[in-house]
């Protein structure tokens, strides 16, 4: 029940799409793609200014609706990848694409600082050092 996370398919709609639209007409965009909108993929959507988008998502007995409006930013140009019809989207590019972030520009920083930690060899002649003094 409302969960979506790196287990569901996701598919991009590659044209902006009207925002008034509900639940039957997306999913017969979704159908006039060859698609199947209750298979269980999760499709996106995206308005022209990209300040909104909205997940359409079949789960059990039902279509579920996200709909996320942006009050600032909008969503990284990048997510418009073909002219027509959908693509596959991965769960940490949709992620970023709603936080604004284009993930072909984005990069991990390094979260560890390798020059604190003692050699090897640093790390036993202190040993056996400590060793010597309790003995």
């Amino acid at each position: 029940m409302f969960v979506l996370n790196e287990t569901n398919v996701f598919r991009a709609c590659c044209t902006p799409v009207d925002m008034r639209q509900g639940i039957l007409r997306l999913s017969q965009l979704v159908r006039s793609n060859d698609f199947n909108p209750s298979d269980g993929v999760v499709y996106v959507f995206y308005n022209r200014s990209r300040n909104r988008i909205k997940l359409l998502h079949w789960e059990r007995c039902g279509f579920v609706v996200y709909h996320k409006q942006m009050v600032q930013g909008c969503l990284s140009p990048k997510i418009i990848r073909a002219r027509t019809g959908f693509y596959e989207l991965r769960w940490d590019e949709l992620v970023l694409y709603i936080e604004g972030i284009n993930p072909n520009c984005y990069r991990r920083k390094d979260t560890t600082n390798l020059s604190i930690f003692l050699p090897v060899s640093d790390i036993f002649r202190t040993f056996t050092l400590y060793k010597e003094l309790i003995m």
